[in-house]
């Protein structure tokens, strides 16, 4: 017999990015194991800030895509960095949410993507007043993530968002969180919830690898977003990079235009712009080594790429501390440095080039990732925790 859960997310595919990932994995695992999911999620805008071409001018959508019913809903598209348009953008898709779900016929259990906040909140209020089972999964921490990212300060705003996360949890069944971090945080808040860890494991075919056999190029290549929290344009302008090394960065974000700009003059660091995941996985397994920035490194945070690029078997430079920089040191996946010390950072890498430091092999890191980082044992877990609810 088949079960139904409803999967409420401000992030999907087409749109990419970890977080829609994550929810897009979670939902196809959920249909392998003989679940009917629904997905309400915003009409896609991430990360460019606008209502994607293929969805211009709807205002709602309804589609079929592998085995999941799949609603969009129209939001306020925006990417600004004033924190009043971004609320406000966060508020239409969270209040569009909220009348939707209220006069919508849905599953008995539903599963609530946290953050954005808002969403969490709307998505919690009205799945407790139709007296749904409530599962949130937790990403990131707010509104402690944007008092440590300097978005927000402490005072009667933060106060009050405080009390909403705090109402989230106490209506939730079950908390699920992505990091050991995010775990403790609960602990503090409700220490009589019921939590789990579930990582974000990635899912695709592990196929076999290479080592690189060219001894004269280093090639470090960063992936993913460039915004404030990656600080990638700054650790640009830090970097020394010896002749025989380059950088080469795939990716969009705030700082797109900015970074372009930048290194137009910069012969050893190559722009590729954004490209499909597929293609990212071919292009990414030709390079040596891989740069995981986070300059504002938040409490709770793991990102998802550890996990991703271990499936690579892609060795990794973690520039930041916190949970991954233990999950990198732990696994020996690669080389750690602290947060902001572009010194130490230039150091490692003209260590690399002159071969005065040697990286995992990437076969060894492969293995790594199919022991540690295994999402169907994980998912295991997780089916028995949720039908506990």
């Amino acid at each position: 017999m088949r079960k139904d859960i409803l999967i409420i997310s401000n992030y999907f595919p087409p749109e990419s990015g970890a977080a829609s990932n994550r929810i897009y994995t979670l939902a196809t695992s959920l249909t392998e194991n003989n679940y009917e999911v629904t997905v309400v999620c915003p009409l896609p805008n991430y990360p460019f800030g606008k209502i994607f071409d293929t969805h211009k001018g709807k205002r709602y959508s309804k589609t079929i895509e592998n085995n999941l019913i799949v609603y969009r809903l129209w939001l306020f598209a925006s990417n600004s960095k004033n924190k009043f348009v971004r609320l406000f953008s966060m508020l239409s898709f969270a209040i569009h949410l909220f009348f939707f779900l209220l006069f919508k016929k849905t599953p008995k259990k539903v599963l609530i993507q946290c953050s954005p906040l808002f969403v969490g909140f709307f998505g919690v209020l009205i799945s407790k007043i139709k007296r749904k089972k409530i599962i949130l999964n937790v990403s990131d921490l707010w509104p402690l993530a944007g008092l440590e990212m300097g978005l927000l300060n402490k005072g009667r705003y933060y106060s009050i968002l405080e009390k909403i996360e705090l109402f989230n949890y106490r209506n939730s069944d079950l908390l699920i969180g992505q990091s050991q971090e995010i775990l403790d945080h609960f602990k503090k808040c409700v220490p009589s919830k019921e939590s789990f860890l579930y990582r974000n494991y990635p899912n695709f075919d592990i196929k076999p690898i290479q080592e690189n056999t060219d001894t004269k190029t280093l090639k470090i290549v960063y992936a993913g977003l460039l915004g404030i929290a990656q600080g990638v344009l700054n650790l640009c302008k830090e970097l020394n990079l010896p002749d025989n090394v380059e950088l080469h960065i795939y990716g969009n974000g705030p700082e797109t235009n900015q970074l372009i700009e930048y290194i137009k003059n910069k012969k050893n660091i190559i722009y590729h712009g954004s490209v499909e995941r597929a293609v990212l996985h071919q292009e990414l397994r030709t390079y040596d080594l891989t740069l995981i920035p986070l300059i504002n490194r938040i409490y709770g945070s793991v990102p998802s790429k550890i996990f991703e690029y271990a499936r690579l078997g892609l060795p990794i430079l973690y520039f930041s501390d916190g949970e991954g920089n233990e999950i990198v040191k732990k696994h020996q996946l690669g080389l750690t440095i602290n947060s902001l010390d572009y010194n130490a950072l230039n150091n490692v890498i003209t260590d690399l080039a002159e071969r005065k430091i040697t990286l995992p092999k990437k076969g060894g890191i492969l293995k790594i990732a199919e022991s540690e980082f295994n999402l169907a044992k994980q998912f295991k877990h997780f089916i028995i925790e949720i039908e506990k609810c």
